[in-house]
């Protein structure tokens, strides 16, 4: 089984600053430890080999539907992650040069970038490791798609928070759902899953 690592939409104006904090309803805290040890975790997997994707939002009104803006206007939400902004710029864990970057434009999950599941394809990566934000959003929504492709899940704990659910709760419903392996950085994150039945959630 061949792994990646995905880092989801570690960028400024989720993770630190104005936008960041005046959307989250949690403490400010939560976001700064998520983002440290999402890091933390882009470092273990470069020394452990495992090849690290990085995944980006952008949020500008031309980039946006019918529905989205209609749901903007509604709820009075101002685009995020403008593309050229600081907001947009990843926070925390920089890719490097040879480390390939998607772009979600105005959509939640990675697998909406066209490039994304066909370099996993080539790659022969069958098993992703999930880190970034938020897990009941874009998180959730990668791993909804690639349980649907085929691909073995991993949630790493301590690397995520959620925006509009409880932790634990999201975090259970992905484990209950997609069968995926709930755990944290110092639990062996980038092992393959066990594929047995009592390995199942």
């Amino acid at each position: 089984m061949s792994t990646a690592l995905v880092v989801v939409d570690l960028q400024n104006d989720f993770c630190v600053g104005d936008v960041a904090t005046a959307r989250f309803p949690g403490e400010p805290a939560l976001l700064a430890l998520a983002a440290a040890n999402c890091a933390r975790a882009v470092e273990s997997a470069r020394a452990s080999g495992v090849e690290v994707l990085f995944v980006r939002f952008l949020g500008d009104p031309a980039h946006q539907g019918p529905a989205w803006r209609w749901r903007d206007a509604a709820l009075g939400k101002r685009p995020k992650c403008l593309e050229g902004s600081w907001g947009a710029e990843f926070h925390a864990a920089l890719p490097r040069p040879d480390e390939a970057v998607f772009t979600k434009r105005a959509c939640f999950d990675a697998f909406q970038d066209p490039d994304f599941e066909p370099h996993l394809r080539r790659r022969g990566i069958d098993h992703l490791v999930l880190a970034g934000l938020f897990t009941d959003v874009c998180v959730d929504s990668t791993a909804r798609t690639a349980f649907q492709r085929g691909l073995h899940l991993t949630v790493l704990r301590d690397c995520t928070t959620a925006l509009h659910l409880a932790d634990a709760d999201i975090l259970r419903f992905m484990a209950r759902l997609y069968g995926a392996r709930i755990t944290d950085l110092t639990d062996r994150p980038f092992a393959p899953p066990l594929l047995s039945p009592a390995g199942l959630r």
